[in-house]
């Protein structure tokens, strides 16, 4: 069986992708968090404040270098796998990305330096102003970024001369026509992740009692944080699906899972996508509401896959079900959010056991939320690598062979497991020790913590019912 070059180096480039993209979505909405305590901290000079910062800086750095080292091998990937694209291309690209390194990767690294070590070697306003920077450059940063990757999907101020990209117009090329969307929907996602991950965490500390005073605030400051951008993040949504309904027709349509060309198309809720013979096997849908959505008119025509030839038309079934997947986890999100506000009468949202528990399973939702949503992006724009224009067949390294894309996939998929094993590993030590000052005694994260008793925490769980039921006594330590 011989070994197709192409399809392994999408596999490689897919699996890069989607490792490296977890963590700048992350850091982004941190970077923006740690900002915000630290101005908290500036004018009202509350150490809970100081604490908190010092703790999510720490979590910050460790997630920034795994970012660090799994995007490194992204720009390489062009020139190994994808040269083709990478010469038609390099007028745009080139200097695309080092804008993005000259004025937002050098920003982040040299404030991000005085944001860990020099809280007490710099004033409190350089302190702050490090925070400050360190979060613009992670937003300068995306906006290079998706530039890039927007151009890919909708080229514009460019034109195609034997084989290679030239630049007509600047602004154009940077601000094409997905580019509001995508940027504002990424800049979204991330806040979104940043806040559920903190309030999960901050959930964790609640349940087992551990600075109960600072992680209440967390857990506060996160809710009201998606009570906004959760349901904003849905309607930000359809503006950027009728952008690319505009621009993309044929993605717009896998992701309905729609062949046919017609009026009161439904939304469709579960379907089994049959290419090979155009249809799908089995249905259960909302009728007219595809059409709704789309048109925002009940008998709305919606574009079908018949539309495309059958060798431009991207995987049905991946792009149905990633879509379908991250709606999911975005109606989801609402929800907890919601319940959030609900659950604030009385103090509730910090005493409730099955939402700090809920709360901390959802940490992980907006990562697979983030990833989904870039394979409805990605994979819907197949076969096409700049739509419309350049194949991902023609845009392959020609001298590239099966043998050598899966050694180099084997190659990364080896060394991005130790990368992440390593980085979890630390990421969990940083979790174990905590908000928890131990400057006086640095052996402090070695010693074995005591059973957890109600003498950690000002409030009994019912644990039958998952409520609080009053406030509890401390116990004999020496009992149980």
């Amino acid at each position: 069986m011989e070994l197709d070059p192409l399809i392994l180096s999408r596999i490689q480039f897919a699996f890069v992708v989607s490792f490296h993209a977890i963590f700048p979505v992350f850091t982004i909405g941190l970077a923006s968090y740690i900002a915000v305590l630290e101005g908290l901290a500036f004018k009202t000079e509350n150490p809970l404040w100081v604490k908190l910062s010092a703790f999510w800086t720490k979590v910050f750095a460790v997630v920034f270098g795994m970012g660090v080292v799994s995007g490194i091998v992204m720009s390489f990937q062009f020139g190994t796998n994808w040269s083709n694209f990478a010469q038609a291309s390099a007028n745009f690209l080139g200097p695309i990305l080092s804008y993005e390194v000259v004025t937002a990767f050098f920003l982040e690294a040299a404030f991000l330096g005085v944001l860990l070590f020099g809280r007490d070697k710099v004033p409190a306003g350089v302190h702050l102003f490090a925070a400050i920077m360190v979060a613009t450059g992670t937003f300068i940063s995306s906006f290079w970024i998706l530039s890039a990757n927007s151009w890919m999907q909708t080229p514009a101020g460019t034109e195609l001369r034997d084989g290679v990209f030239y630049v007509t117009s600047w602004s154009e090329a940077i601000f094409n026509p997905s580019f509001p969307y995508r940027f504002a929907h990424m800049a979204l996602a991330s806040f979104l992740t940043g806040g559920f991950v903190v309030a999960g965490v901050s959930a964790w500390y609640l349940l087992r009692g551990r600075e109960v005073e600072a992680n209440k605030k967390a857990l506060s400051m996160c809710l009201w944080l998606l009570l906004f951008i959760a349901p904003a993040q849905a309607v930000l949504g359809d503006f950027h699906g009728l952008n690319t309904l505009e621009h993309q027709p044929a993605k717009v349509s896998a992701m309905e899972g729609n062949w046919e060309t017609s009026r009161n198309v439904p939304l469709l809720l579960f379907a089994i996508p049959d290419q090979e013979n155009q249809r799908n096997l089995f249905e259960i849908g909302i009728p007219s509401l595809a059409s709704f959505i789309l048109t925002h008119e009940w008998d709305g025509e919606v574009p079908g896959l018949n539309e495309v030839a059958v060798e431009e038309q991207p995987p049905v079934a991946i792009v149905f079900w990633s879509f379908r997947i991250m709606v999911g986890i975005g109606l989801l999100m609402i929800a907890f959010a919601v319940t959030g506000l609900v659950l604030r009468a009385g103090g509730r949202y910090w005493r409730t056991s099955w939402f700090l528990q809920g709360m901390r399973f959802m940490s992980i939702a907006p990562f697979f939320a983030v990833l989904t949503g870039w394979f409805v992006t990605e994979t819907g724009r197949a076969p096409w690598l700049v739509y419309g224009q350049m194949t991902q067949a023609q845009a392959l390294t020609p001298s590239l062979t099966g043998g050598m894309a899966l050694f180099t996939l084997i190659g990364y998929i080896v060394v991005y497991a130790l990368v992440f094993s390593a980085g979890v590993y630390y990421l969990m030590r940083v979790l174990y020790v905590g908000l928890e000052d131990h400057d006086e005694d640095e052996h402090e994260a070695e010693r074995p913590k005591r059973p957890f008793s109600a003498a950690h925490v000002p409030f009994e769980i019912d644990h039958d019912s998952g409520d609080t039921v009053g406030t509890a006594k401390p116990v004999n330590q020496g009992g149980h």
